[in-house]
């Protein structure tokens, strides 16, 4: 006797059809439709949704955020999630830990993919790379770097992953490989020739990308890498003594915070640095252990506030971001709120945003 057929996804439609419709539900409404049958639940776990959402251009930007706490051997994962019955209303919902102990990984998202590379374990950096397939959230190794790295500097330009930093040059191996970058199709590293460099810093505080070019801040200085043209140039003075810390770019204008705890933009193009304007009132003005991502051409902001006893309290921010006629970055906040309480011996590590 032959299996039985499998019933379509919606009946009277072919499952192609189909397929196109599920496709453009929103995400926040994919626990629902899971429940109405195994076919569904099947369809929505499957890598086929995801490629026909990316097709038709539905992907919608997620947020991950990693905190770390001295009980846990491992960091802490998270996912922002929005209710469909009540959007306004947002927290952070905890996912599968990565499976290994370190501290210094560098993080970079390429895809629906998030790779944490190297890291440290007893002062020993590792090559190690974990990937989280942030569509059914599951780890798996990835390929090892050349050399062990912590606190490096990463950055993804034309599907490509690139790594710098993190390692002394003490020998020919570390040297050659001071750069490397993944081709995750064939999943392997090689080596970027980086013999023009004058800052070879062991440890990178902060990376970026803009058009094309990977920025890398070490304590000293910095070094731009331009894809491209496969240059290698010093990061200039304006830029190096107003970033410190996290970051994240849009439309070209590069965020992070200054010593008075304000948020500013370095405009790339007019190569100066701007004030983040109407955002004052509504956010504090010191974020402790503050950083930020471009979601979907917001600015998010996540920062650590402590609450009642021993709880610390995630508050997340998005932000509009804009340049008004004159030229000023203008930002309206869409909304604030706190999204998780957790012990207050836990930090945040950092947050990043996958389309999905």
């Amino acid at each position: 006797m032959s299996a039985a057929a499998t019933p379509p996804l919606i009946p009277s439609l072919p499952d192609d059809v189909a397929v196109n419709i599920i496709a453009r539900v929103p995400r926040s409404h994919h626990p629902a439709l899971s429940l109405v049958s195994r076919s569904f639940r099947s369809l929505l776990s499957s890598p086929l949704l995801f490629a026909a959402r990316r097709l038709l251009r539905g992907t919608e930007p997620s947020l991950y955020l990693t905190l770390r706490h001295p009980s846990s051997p491992t960091h802490l994962w998270f996912t922002l999630h929005s209710s469909p019955t009540s959007p306004e209303r947002r927290r952070l919902v905890p996912i599968a830990p990565i499976p290994s102990s370190s501290i210094g990984s560098t993080f970079a998202a390429l895809g629906p993919l998030i790779y944490v590379l190297g890291g440290s374990v007893n002062d020993v950096a590792l090559p190690c790379v974990w990937v989280l397939d942030c569509r059914f959230h599951r780890w798996e190794p990835g390929p090892a770097m050349r050399v062990g790295r912590e606190f490096a500097a990463a950055g993804v330009v034309g599907e490509k992953l690139y790594v710098m930093g993190g390692c002394t040059v003490d020998t020919w191996s570390r040297a050659s490989h001071w750069a490397e970058v993944l081709d995750p199709g064939a999943r392997s590293w090689a080596a970027v020739s980086s013999s023009s460099i004058e800052v070879r810093e062991k440890w990178m505080h902060a990376s970026a990308v803009v058009d094309g070019k990977i920025y890398a801040m070490a304590d000293r200085g910095g070094v731009v890498y331009d894809v491209d043209k496969a240059v290698w140039e010093s990061v200039e003075s304006e830029l190096d003594m107003g970033w410190r810390g996290r970051a994240c770019v849009i439309d070209g204008v590069l965020y992070c915070y200054d010593y008075l705890g304000k948020i500013r933009g370095f405009d790339m193009r007019a190569r100066v640095w701007k004030e983040l304007k109407g955002v004052g009132s509504g956010l504090p003005k010191f974020l402790c252990g503050a950083t930020m991502a471009n979601l979907g051409g917001n600015l998010v902001v996540v920062w650590e506030r402590k609450g009642g006893g021993k709880v610390m309290e995630v508050w997340c921010a998005e932000i509009a971001v804009k340049k008004d006629e004159y030229g000023e970055l203008v930002g309206c906040i869409c909304w604030s709120d706190s999204v998780l309480e957790v012990s207050n011996e836990s930090s945040i590590v950092t947050c990043l945003a996958v389309a999905l």
